[in-house]
């Protein structure tokens, strides 16, 4: 009998408390309910997409913190496959690539996690996600059965998934639902054999218990193709949409189970040469209202976008790249500030959800550290040796940076004129195959630019023998649609006058290398400019740095850089690649400078890399650092946006 007893009362307890007593946390879709079931009881996440690969790792606890204020009770982020693999079998999960340390964060503050590991993820993200190796197969068929894809899939989601099972929510971690591929029914392969390799593959490692789930565009015929049995069908679409119609196309995948909009948009992407997207924070807290108010599950994209540091924007077709802030015009800017979007989002959250008590995280304070004069250092034809780690490499035909082993960045490409040319002779492109803007010069004098799509020719003059420069740079690799497989540097040969260029030397440029070990230190340039600014020069590189006092409270701070008078180019902070400028083009024309790359012990090193004219012979050669930013600066679009707003086009 006192078996008996203690057996009832243990019966009891765990009825009473649950997993607290031994119970295994559950995590479920109850289709007869229209719902998901957390532990049993019925449960509705309101999340927001984070990407950690787009913040510093000092930030996340901020930005974090700052969505659970917002009433959130779930995020949403990508595992972004080319960013922890960049060389095949290298993994970096260190740093601000530590996903595990992240998940953590998120848990200890109260947030569930919504994963989305891919292995095709967009995100206006390099090659959407996809490692450029891939490439290395010319014409592999990426998100399809191809059998070199897959290969490659399996070998790195064996790594990627077993590192994430510990933190599913059935396994005592913050993970909720795991989503499986991206919006595969935008795509024109619809392979529904590589959509079962997946789920198998995602079951296998994670087990039977986890929900998967795909996303899709709010449309019949992007479900056709993007959901399949076995993961569950959500839809994505933005504000101002038909919420009933938008839902009933994924009733038609799901007639059962609860109402799941995973990017509700509260912004939209840019690109570069067009007007910064703005959408209204009250369209915005309307569509969000109402779709709380029919019960619906919702993750808002982005509710911080964060910042495309280094080469890892991506582009969209007809290429356009997108810029280095994604600040998205969510509802915590690029910078993590507050915006009068997060408030009004925050007042419709408390409507229908408890929203934490205390005081929000601030704003974080911005510093203006002011002019830095710059100098100039060497041209790229000038330290090309210096540059190139791996040494020429000479064929008769141009290589893509996948030949050449190079993922982002620039490569050198260097010929001569095979005859005279002494009237202007046109060096052209005429397979479109500048992938993706080319910075020409002859005898290291600059005679013009080619761009993909847009300027196809140049005239250059030269005796025979010229040394003609060729500097290809690549802009970012199309994340969306068809043309995925985006090659870079010349993809096809250039032709001077009706004659194609043979006998090329190529030179892979490891600038960021060189950057950061300090190899174009002062070495005087070997060409001194003459006469009148040019309105192009060659590529060159420019140093300078400041001091922040030590001692001062609160420094160093967050800051945004500028370049007044700087055309396009790259620019490194204590060897940190902050990213693309190009206030030229616009419409973004400062950067963001997170306060973690600055010091207050040692100077701060600047290095740009100005690819086309520097203002330093006609006005000021100096970069600006201020305390706000500018990313809509008026620019005269000089094409049609490649997506309209909200629309996740079949670019079929």
């Amino acid at each position: 009998m006192p078996v008996l007893r203690f057996n009832g009362v243990f019966l009891l307890l765990l009825l009473l408390f649950g997993p607290s007593l031994g119970t295994s946390p559950s995590f479920s879709v109850d289709y007869k309910n229209n719902c998901f079931r957390k532990d049993g009881e019925q449960f509705r996440y309101i999340s927001g997409s984070i990407h950690y690969s787009r913040i510093p790792r000092a930030y996340w606890k901020d930005r974090l913190l700052k969505m659970y204020m917002a009433g959130l009770n779930a995020i949403q982020t990508y595992v972004p496959w080319n960013y922890h693999e960049e060389s095949p079998g290298q993994y970096d999960f260190s740093g601000d690539r530590d996903v595990e340390y992240f998940l953590k964060l998120a848990q200890e503050i109260g947030l569930f996690v919504i994963l989305r590991p891919g292995p095709y993820i967009c995100a206006e993200w390099d090659m959407g996600g996809l490692p450029s190796w891939l490439l290395n197969k010319k014409n592999i068929v990426l998100r399809s059965s191809d059998a070199d894809y897959i290969a490659a899939v399996d070998k790195w989601m064996g790594k990627l998934l077993p590192m994430m099972k510990p933190y599913l929510y059935q396994n005592s971690g913050p993970i909720i639902t795991v989503q499986v591929e991206n919006e595969y029914g935008s795509y024109f392969a619809c392979d529904y054999n590589y959509m079962r390799h997946l789920t198998k593959l995602f079951r296998a490692h994670l087990g039977d218990e986890v929900v998967l789930f795909t996303t899709d565009g709010a449309g019949v015929n992007y479900l056709k193709c993007g959901s399949i049995q076995g993961l569950y069908a959500t839809v994505d679409f933005g504000p101002g949409a038909n919420i009933t119609a938008a839902f009933e196309a994924q009733r038609h995948a799901e007639p059962y189970g609860p109402l799941v909009n995973s990017e509700f948009y509260t912004g939209w992407l840019d690109h570069w040469g067009s007007r910064h997207s703005v959408v209204s924070s009250a369209l915005v807290a309307k569509s969000l209202s109402r779709m709380l108010a029919v019960e619906a599950n919702v993750n808002l994209y982005m509710f911080i976008g964060g910042s495309n540091f280094g080469y890892w924007n991506g582009a969209n077709s007809p290429y356009a790249a997108q810029p280095t802030s994604y600040d998205y015009d969510a509802p915590l800017s690029e910078a993590g500030d507050l915006t009068e979007k997060y408030f009004a989002i925050r007042d419709v959250i408390r409507m229908y959800s408890k929203v934490p008590e205390g005081p929000i995280p601030p704003t974080t304070p911005k510093y203006a550290y002011g002019s830095v004069k710059m100098k100039k250092l060497q041209t790229v034809s000038d330290a090309t040796e210096t540059l190139s780690f791996s040494g020429p490499v000479r064929s008769s035909y141009p290589q893509t940076f996948t030949d050449l082993n190079q993922a982002f960045g620039f490569v050198l490409y260097r010929t001569t004129l095979a005859v005279n040319c002494s009237q202007p002779t046109p060096l052209s492109s005429p397979l479109n195959g500048v992938h993706d803007r080319a910075y020409v010069s002859v005898d290291g004098v600059a005679v013009g630019i080619l761009e993909r799509n847009k300027v196809l020719s140049v005239n250059v003059t030269g005796k025979a023998g010229s040394q003609v420069d060729v500097l290809v740079e690549n802009m970012g690799r199309i994340n969306y649609g068809r043309d995925i497989n985006d090659f870079k540097g010349l993809v096809s040969n250039l032709t001077l006058g009706q004659v194609p260029v043979t006998g090329w030397t190529m030179y892979s440029l490891s600038i960021d290398e060189a950057v950061k070990q300090g190899l174009l230190g002062d070495h005087p340039p070997a060409r001194t400019d003459q006469g009148q600014p040019a309105a192009l020069s060659p590529p060159a590189f420019y140093k300078g740095s400041f001091v922040i006092p030590g001692g001062i409270p609160d420094l160093p701070q967050d800051s945004y850089v500028k370049l007044p008078g700087w055309k396009k180019g790259q620019i490194w902070i204590n060897g940190f690649n902050l990213g693309r400028y190009w206030p030229a083009r616009g419409p973004q024309v400062t950067l963001f400078v997170p306060a973690s790359i600055l010091s207050t012990a040692a100077p701060n090193n600047v290095t740009v890399l100005e690819l086309e004219a520097d203002p330093c012979s006609s006005q000021s050669c100096t970069v600006e650092f201020t305390a706000s930013p500018v990313l809509n600066a008026t620019v005269l679009s000089e094409h049609k946006p490649c997506r309209r707003l909200f629309t996740k086009e079949d670019l079929l």
